[in-house]
């Protein structure tokens, strides 16, 4: 066994993925997800599986303590769970985007603290924390999921320095469109709540573009799972770029001229549509 890795959001997409690529590779699998039945397919495969709700405390420490008693330390970490709030931010409810903050941001490093008494009894401990491109190219209608994915890279970065005379590595991933349900959630989150009245009610269909965006011509989740878990197995490098545009759109929003940078966005989500008046 190459060693003992806990994986957040097992239930679809990346997370589900990222478990069967490390099962294969002879890793013992820790999956868990809120609900346990979602894990049920990962199970049957010889991943162990467990119940976790990254936004509760009760949770994380319960996971941890079973860990402890089970296992008694965690060689590798993947923080992948997280959502995506959608939606125009002047008309976002508070509650949304505060859940977004909780499980993209505040949730990772709490379950970071939780597990390091286990990661600091291995002698290859590693954190791996799961963000995304959007990050670096911030667009309409997502403004909260990027901002969150900036922090979260943001807190990788400070943690890779931290944990260092610790012998913990910590690894930020930065994904570009991979196959998921990404889109579908982040669809049927914005219909919870943005009204027919909205100031954007006329290029609605601008925003739900933004929410399947990542899934057009995206890179299927095993590829993803089965190149990181490549890279981890050989000497991985702090910020790691795997997915459809995970290495242009870092160019595109670094070089493009910001008036053609937004001129292009506004065209490609409808906002031209919009326009009232010159910015």
């Amino acid at each position: 066994m190459k060693g003992i890795v806990v994986i957040t959001g097992c239930s679809s997409g990346i997370g589900f993925a990222l478990a069967k690529a490390f099962h294969q590779q002879n890793y013992r699998v820790i999956a868990t997800a809120r609900k346990l039945e979602s894990l049920e397919s990962l199970r049957v495969l010889g991943c162990t599986v467990k119940s976790l709700d990254v936004n509760s405390e009760q949770s994380r420490l319960e996971l941890a303590q079973s860990i402890s008693e089970e296992f008694g330390y965690v060689d590798i970490l993947v923080n992948n769970a997280g959502i995506s709030s959608m939606g125009p931010m002047v008309e976002m409810p508070l509650d949304k985007l505060r859940h977004q903050f909780e499980t993209n941001v505040f949730s990772p490093v709490m379950l970071i603290q939780a597990m390091l008494p286990l990661l600091e009894r291995s002698q290859q401990a590693t954190i791996v924390n799961v963000g995304s491109i959007s990050a670096t190219l911030v667009t309409p209608f997502a403004g909260a999921y990027c901002a969150s994915k900036a922090a979260i890279n943001n807190i990788s970065e400070a943690l890779r320095l931290e944990l260092a005379p610790l012998g913990i590595r910590v690894i930020a991933v930065q994904p570009g469109a991979i196959q998921s349900n990404f889109g579908d959630a982040a669809s049927a989150g914005i219909s919870e709540w943005l009204s027919e009245n909205s100031r954007y009610a006329a290029i609605k269909k601008g925003i739900y573009a933004r929410a399947q965006a990542s899934q057009k011509n995206a890179t299927p989740a095993n590829e993803f799972a089965e190149r990181l878990v490549a890279e981890l197995n050989q000497a991985p490098a702090s910020v790691m770029h795997i997915g459809k545009g995970s290495r242009l759109l870092p160019i595109v929003a670094k070089w493009l001229p910001e008036k053609m940078r937004t001129k292009i966005l506004s065209r490609k989500f409808n906002l031209d549509g919009l326009r009232i008046h010159s910015i």
